[in-house]
């Protein structure tokens, strides 16, 4: 589909309205148009500028638009191989039923058929070029050919009937799906092989051939490289956790750290506290067996004491009654003794008064 210049300003060679096989130069579209098979105008966008300005981005990166060409062509030729199948099948079923033998030897005749319209379509080639000399070489190896094929048709026409072997035999090409004739002479093989049909079909068939090649071997690269990506990138994860791990084991050594100063710190509190509590049970311990055992030593005392005062006390008492019992006599005594001079000197005072 040709292109306007206001949708020439709008499309990019990028847009899915434009023929990738066109940007690629192996769109069928193109190479067959004026042949036999013409396909007429293609769907999708062609132009020329975009072809340019897609060789010129692919320099830079990797577009893998081949992979769309490789599908259309591969679409294109399977329907092609299905007619030429379709060919063989027709002609099958119309052309008298032939011995394996006699089928082989007429394979063989269309096979130098076939190499001596290449050959042909050769030489003219190199002819138009202003090559003679390769052309006639090439024209020499026709001769070479044609003799093999004369020997081919004198085994094939041996091998059957007379009246079978004028009958006309027809064989598909495998190329371009064309119906080509055993007793071709050798104008029609030429204009065959050399013509614009044939040879647009073995440009098309072998840029299929190369686009498979390019895209198996750009995907690859991709499956490379999308394995190397993902193995960088498990290599940086296993980094990450190992890194993390790290992490969190120093954290948790850490932790640990922290719980141990904790727990020997709340330990040492504990035990000084423990100690703390231990020496003020012992102490109070000692101080109340200090002040149980100077109670016990006062008491103790204040009963000897005691004791020592009763024993003081009755000693003096019984000291005190015994010099009582001396001094009660004694004053008895002197009481008396007194007595009787009081006695005395009360009559003698009476007597002098008298």
């Amino acid at each position: 589909m040709q292109m306007g210049d206001e949708t020439r300003q709008r499309v990019k060679f990028t847009d899915d309205r434009v023929c990738k096989s066109h940007l690629l130069d192996c769109c069928p579209h193109d190479i067959l148009a004026g042949t036999r098979m013409d396909l007429g105008e293609c769907t999708k966008i062609h132009d020329l500028a975009l072809r340019a300005d897609y060789e010129i981005a692919s320099k830079e990166r990797d577009l893998f638009f081949e992979l769309d060409a490789m599908d259309h062509l591969e679409s294109f030729i399977a329907e092609c191989d299905r007619r030429t199948e379709l060919a063989k099948k027709r002609l099958a079923e119309t052309q008298e039923e032939i011995s394996a033998e006699v089928s082989a030897k007429a394979e063989k005749v269309h096979e130098l058929n076939e190499e001596i319209g290449k050959l042909l379509a050769k030489a003219e080639q190199l002819g138009a070029e202003g090559n003679v000399d390769e052309s006639q070489k090439i024209l020499m190896e026709v001769e070479k050919v044609r003799a093999k094929k004369k020997e081919a048709e004198e085994e094939y026409r041996n091998s059957m009937p007379a009246s079978s072997f004028q009958q006309q035999k027809l064989r598909v090409c495998e190329v371009c799906s064309a119906y080509l004739g055993l007793h071709d002479n050798d104008r029609r093989l030429a204009d065959h092989f050399g013509g614009k049909l044939h040879l647009g079909f073995i440009q098309i068939r072998e840029k299929l051939d190369q686009l498979r090649k390019t895209v198996a071997e750009k995907q690859e690269k991709r499956n490379q490289d999308r394995l190397r990506r993902r193995e960088e990138r498990e290599r940086e994860e296993r980094l990450s956790r190992r890194s993390g791990s790290r992490t969190r084991d120093r954290r948790r050594s850490r932790s640990r750290d922290r719980r141990r100063r904790r727990s020997r710190s709340t330990s040492r509190e504990r035990r000084k506290s423990s100690r703390s509590r231990s020496r003020d049970r012992h102490r109070r311990h000692r101080s109340r067996s200090r002040s149980h055992s100077r109670g016990h030593r006062r008491a103790s005392r204040d009963r000897s004491s005691k004791y020592k005062f009763s024993r003081e006390r009755a000693s003096r008492e019984e000291s005190w009654e015994r010099g009582r019992s001396e001094r009660g006599a004694t004053d008895w005594r002197l009481e008396s003794t007194n007595g009787k001079t009081a006695s005395r000197r009360s009559e003698e005072k009476e007597a002098g008064e008298i």
